[in-house]
This record gives C-alpha cells, sequence and structure tokens, in this order.
C-alpha cells in the first residue's frame, strides 16, 4: 500500500491548484486471493471494509484481471510472454470505488519490465487504457521508466478538449511511489498531476488505520472531482458536454465490452 500527496494544478486559461492526500493498494494480480487470507478486512470480488472486483477493470472476456490484461496485450500486438503483472489502484471501500486512473505494470517471466498500462476511467464508468514500453531511467518523475505522450480521444473533464494530449511519466512502485500525468492543449501544458508517496505494508492494522484517517477515500475523490469542476465553472472556463465530439472519443468504453476495439498505443 502506498500513503500518497495528489497535486493538481491548472495553468491555463487560469490557475486552479489543489493537493490531498490519498492511499493506493499496489497489488499482485496473479495472488490477489491470497490478500484475503492476510486479512479479513479484504476480500475479493464480495463486499468487506476493502474489496477488489475484477469488474471495476479491463473486461476482455476473460474471469480475471490478470488474464483480461494479457487479452488485451495480446490483442495490442504485445507477444512476449507475460509473467507477474502489478496493479496499483484504489479498491473498494464498503462497495464503492472511483478509479480516476490505475496503472497497470507488466513484468516478463523472468522478472524484467516488458510494459505499463494506464487505464483512465471517467464518471460515466468507461475506461480507456494506453500502453508505453520500459526505458532505462533513474526512476523519478524527471527521467521516468515509462513515458508517453499520447492523444487523449476520452471524455475526462468537462474542462479539457477531447483532442488534447496526456502525458504520462511511470516508475514501477517501489519504496516510493513516483508517478505524473499532464494534460497538452495545443503543445503547451495546461495541467499538472504528481502522485508522490511511501510504501506501508499490507496488514489489517494499518488496513484500519487508513481507512480511520481516510474515510470513505473513494467517496472523497469524487466529491474532489465534482467541487473542483464547479470551481472550474465558477471561473467560467468552457464547458464540454458529454454528447459532444463523440466522433473524437475513441477506444471506449473498453470496460465494458469483450471485443477489441480501437486504442492508442505508445511504440
Amino acid at each position: 500500500m502506498y500513503e500518497a500527496d495528489v497535486f493538481h494544478m491548472r495553468t491555463a486559461p487560469t490557475q486552479n491548484k489543489f493537493q490531498y492526500k490519498i492511499f493506493n493498494f499496489y497489488i499482485d494480480l496473479s495472488e490477489v486471493d491470497k490478500l484475503a487470507d492476510r486479512s479479513f478486512l479484504f476480500s475479493k470480488n464480495r463486499w468487506n471494509l476493502f474489496s477488489y472486483y475484477d469488474k471495476d477493470h479491463l473486461q476482455f472476456g476473460k474471469d480475471s484481471t490478470y488474464e483480461n490484461v494479457k487479452e488485451f496485450l495480446l490483442a495490442s500486438g504485445i507477444t512476449s510472454p507475460v509473467g507477474k503483472i502489478f496493479l496499483l489502484t484504489n479498491l473498494r471501500v464498503l462497495g464503492y470505488v472511483f478509479n480516476p486512473v490505475s496503472f497497470y505494470f507488466c513484468f516478463d517471466p523472468e522478472g524484467s519490465p516488458l510494459v505499463a498500462i494506464a487505464e483512465v476511467g471517467n464518471t460515466f464508468g468507461e475506461i480507456k487504457p494506453y500502453i508505453g514500453k520500459f526505458k532505462k531511467a533513474k526512476g523519478t518523475i524527471a527521467d521516468p521508466e515509462v513515458y508517453m505522450r499520447e492523444q487523449k480521444n476520452f471524455y475526462v473533464s468537462p474542462f479539457i478538449g477531447l483532442d488534447s494530449e496526456f502525458e504520462f511519466r511511470l516508475n514501477v512502485p517501489k519504496e516510493n511511489l513516483q508517478i505524473g500525468v499532464d494534460s497538452y492543449e495545443d503543445g503547451k501544458r495546461i495541467l499538472i498531476t504528481s502522485f508522490i508517496g511511501k510504501k506501508i505494508p499490507f496488514h489489517s492494522k494499518y488496513l484500519l488505520k487508513l481507512f480511520v484517517q481516510f474515510p470513505f477515500i473513494t467517496v472523497k475523490i469524487i466529491t474532489l472531482i465534482h467541487w473542483q469542476a464547479f470551481k472550474l465553472w465558477i471561473k467560467k472556463i468552457p464547458y464540454i458536454k458529454k454528447h459532444q465530439n463523440l466522433e473524437k472519443q475513441t477506444g471506449v468504453p473498453l470496460g465494458k465490452i469483450s471485443e477489441p476495439v480501437p486504442f492508442t498505443r505508445n511504440d
């Protein structure tokens, strides 16, 4: 688990910034069932204080997230053998979850990094993945192990155009968590987001401590998203409705179907 600070700053057309604390889970997808044996506060695919549900993530016709991700990689042209897959995400808290973005870190059978996937979600229950390959790097936001600059073509914020670009700066979570996700319009960075955190062991006492410290964390996240959206609306930032520019909303809702559809891939 990682206790982290999330920082957002919008730079244009007007400045708006905020920071809040969250916690994420970094899960070996091949060992999710074993976590339930380690804590009575955690369950897989059933209600608990903390729950992991396969249906909350990529769906490609398989029963588990691990197999769905492997199927998605194969459909995306990644034919190398896949070993461990780790997922950095929010879990359901008392049955509710919202994940603005989750990250898969995929390794080959020998444990070498293979690819990473940024799984972006919106408030309409849609999911879109973006794939990037690893490179040699320091493992910081300034020098990330995975760098992607991709056309978004996905409805996330009503205040950022669908033809804007995502910039992902990803590093495998270790003792520290260092991830950056920015947005660009017309080549200009208009949104800066960072996730900076430290590792905490997976244990019932820490689960309970984090729940008390951050009660209903997933409700907090969706509430803050709408509060910041209201502030941008008050500042009269142009508002884009979901039904507008549907032709630019490609590759969604991948999280709701079992057949491959157009997606964005970083080579």
